[in-house]
């Protein structure tokens, strides 16, 4: 039976979340009687949680080693298993070209994973016949581009899940501030 002179009524734990407690005296005095059962269920979407993996990993050159082996040991993953279908899946493209990898692990241990293309500043690199960007950005020029390798590496990279929505003028743009900034000038 409610106390009549109770300024609220609790009848379940919900109502102690969601009114309104003026103090800790008025919460003690209306949770008597009240029988608080220890919440221990998993929430559903904890049980069906995926692991996100983001690797560097050459072309054709994966291996149970650093940062394969490691990075997906450590999730109960066979690493051996995931190197031998990327080294499958990867070996049209040139020996040790660095793909970033997205690995999605389930909760079961199986995992898919999908393969992007080179980064924009490999890619712009090679064009240029250089090892390495400037030092100084901005100020130093230590290769040159044409807009036609533009071109061809923003096709590439149009292929990607995220940039296939872009058009191809927008991914030029993109490729030329990554070159300006790796030290890299444009020729027409």
């Amino acid at each position: 039976m409610p106390d009549p002179e109770a300024p609220f009524e609790i009848l379940s734990l919900d109502d102690v979340y969601t009114k309104n407690l003026v103090s800790h005296a008025l919460f003690l005095d209306a949770c008597q009687g009240l029988v608080f059962k220890p919440l221990l269920v998993m929430s559903k979407k904890q049980q069906t949680a995926e692991a996100l993996v983001r690797l560097l990993v050459g072309a054709g050159k994966a291996s149970p080693s650093p940062p394969v082996g490691p990075a997906l040991g450590a999730r109960g993953v066979k690493s051996m298993d995931f190197c031998k279908q990327f080294n499958e899946k990867t070996k049209h493209i040139v020996t040790e070209t660095p793909l970033p990898t997205v690995i999605t692990i389930k909760p079961d241990r199986t995992f898919t994973f999908v393969v992007k293309s080179p980064p924009t500043t490999f890619l712009l690199k090679r064009a240029a016949g250089i090892d390495k960007g400037a030092s100084k950005t901005g100020t130093e020029v230590v290769g040159k581009v044409s807009l036609k390798h533009v071109y061809e590496i923003a096709k590439v990279k149009q292929q990607d899940a995220n940039l296939k929505h872009l058009p191809l003028e927008s991914i030029c743009g993109s490729i030329i501030g990554v070159a300006k900034s790796v030290g890299i000038e444009i020729v027409h």
